[in-house]
């Protein structure tokens, strides 16, 4: 428990002292805020009731996405995990621990724009907190999980940017956060309803924010907590310990089982 709990903190002081790290976890989501709250609410007043659970939810796409596969693609590729694996470290360990700090970073930055928003922006504050948590971990825990994913099946940290930005972009333009979910095409609405930020947007609109979700809001939840999970346990499953190991790996197209959750909110 003690080498867990050094281990913890020594990830968490990475996340803070790292420039990449910090710019992902921190400067990046804050800056993007600060400028998107000051310049939106003028081209689109109606984002300015939004710009919470939107700027909560470019935090953690950010962080997770971008930032938190690359660094365990990093430590593979430099035969960190070698070292790992000699000195008794599980698996588990190295997925759960930068897991968990980056979650307490998404916190620490979704506390502070929660707090700001209302005073810099006048913007309108979560009607049920406990509804606004509780999505905001369901939307965490999946994008930790799928951020953690990308990390064990990219072969190299090029594609690792490849496969975050083919998440990432379309997040941005489809999620929700830049435009209301029901503006979208119908067959564009469909599409977004694969990407985790689609769901939180529409859980946060439904269940925090007093707003009409598109779909069912607690369908979004129990698919984003569903997909988190399993997202997790097939990283564990797909995780090599050395990206020069000669022997068989499993198929990497076996990750695309965490969008079954996703998928069946189509249909149900």
């Amino acid at each position: 428990m003690n080498a867990l709990i050094q281990h913890f903190a020594f990830e968490f002081r990475t996340g803070i002292r790292n420039k990449n790290l910090l710019m992902l976890n921190y400067l990046f989501p804050l800056g993007f805020y600060l400028m998107m709250g000051f310049i939106m609410p003028e081209i689109n007043p109606l984002f300015r009731d939004t710009i919470i659970p939107s700027m909560v939810a470019f935090a953690v796409l950010a962080a997770t996405l971008l930032g938190l596969p690359d660094p365990l693609v990093s430590a593979r590729e430099a035969g960190i995990f070698r070292s790992y694996k000699i000195n008794g470290i599980p698996a588990l360990a190295i997925l759960v621990i930068p897991a968990l700090t980056t979650l307490l970073h998404l916190v620490i930055v979704a506390a502070l724009m929660v707090f700001s928003a209302p005073l810099l922006f006048d913007a309108p504050v979560a009607q049920h907190w406990g509804a606004f948590a509780l999505v905001f971990l369901a939307f965490a825990v999946a994008s930790v999980g799928i951020g953690v994913l990308i990390g064990v099946i990219a072969p190299s940290t090029r594609l690792t940017v490849l496969f975050s930005q083919a998440l990432f972009l379309p997040s941005m333009l489809l999620g929700g956060m830049m435009m209301p979910l029901d503006m979208l095409p119908e067959a564009a609405g469909k599409v977004a309803r694969l990407l985790p930020a689609t769901q939180a947007m529409n859980a946060f609109n439904g269940l925090a924010m007093g707003g009409t979700a598109v779909f069912p809001a607690w369908g979004s939840v129990a698919a984003l907590f569903a997909s988190g999970l399993a997202a997790f346990a097939l990283a564990l499953f797909l995780f090599q310990w050395d990206s020069h190991n000669a022997a068989r790996r499993r198929p990497a197209l076996l990750a695309a089982l965490a969008w079954i959750p996703y998928l069946a909110t189509l249909f149900l």
